[in-house]
């Protein structure tokens, strides 16, 4: 299912082209317009979100390579991050990957207390909304490997995605999930898209957590049994 026949098909199940919305902005000095497509599109939006933040899929993750900075603790979030999966160091001569322990900021302070002691380094925790800290402190410029989890391109955008071409259900219900309750819709026909979202939910982590899954070493991946 493409963006398109997703469309389409929100407004043909709940009978509604979502004719514009306009209000008057908060400083009273005009008014704005919220269009069907975009109100559409923002239902397949959280959707997706919806979906993402519930099951974890390959389609999730991603890996880039980075550098330190000699004497710099901190390196920067990659754009899109989540969440960590691993960080790597990479040799420079061997190539070789030896994954840093995700500690918290506390553990790191308290094992390198020195911000000018150096070293490869052994550990990293998230330090705020956009960096990490090392330790110890870097005594070079490494090449960083980071795995991590990012929303992927959403359908709206694309025009089709992974969740479109091989899961449907879930992307479609969880979209009318969306609309109607925007609608303030029957509560009996919500209901019905609940348990029908929740049930096309249940095969894809069947999927995406047990049958792509058979051991994991990193703690960050979830792990269901197969049915």
């Amino acid at each position: 299912m493409n963006y398109t026949t997703l469309f389409e098909t929100i407004k043909s199940y709940v009978e509604n082209d979502f004719p514009n919305q306009d209000w008057t902005d908060t400083a009273g000095s005009g008014t704005a317009t919220l269009t069907g497509t975009e109100q559409i599109n923002i239902f397949i939006q959280q959707a997706e979100q919806r979906v993402f933040n519930s099951v974890q899929l390959p389609l999730d993750r991603k890996n880039v390579v980075g550098s330190t900075t000699a004497n710099n603790k901190y390196l920067n979030f990659p754009a899109g991050w989540l969440s960590a999966f691993a960080l790597a160091v990479i040799d420079p001569v061997t190539g070789a990957q030896t994954y840093l322990l995700n500690k918290d900021v506390e553990y790191i302070r308290e094992c390198f207390p020195n911000p000018t002691a150096t070293g490869v380094p052994k550990y990293y925790a998230i330090f705020d909304n956009t960096t990490f800290i090392l330790g110890p402190t870097p005594d070079g410029s490494y090449n960083m490997e980071m795995h991590y989890y990012a929303y992927p391109t959403s359908i709206v955008t694309a025009g089709t995605s992974w969740l479109g071409d091989n899961f449907d259900s879930v992307l479609l219900y969880g979209s009318l999930l969306e609309a109607y309750t925007f609608m303030k819709g029957e509560a009996d026909v919500i209901q019905n898209y609940v348990a029908r979202y929740n049930e096309a939910l249940a095969q894809l982590k069947q999927l995406g957590e047990g049958k792509n899954r058979q051991d994991t070493y990193r703690t960050t991946q979830a792990r269901v049994q197969v049915q």
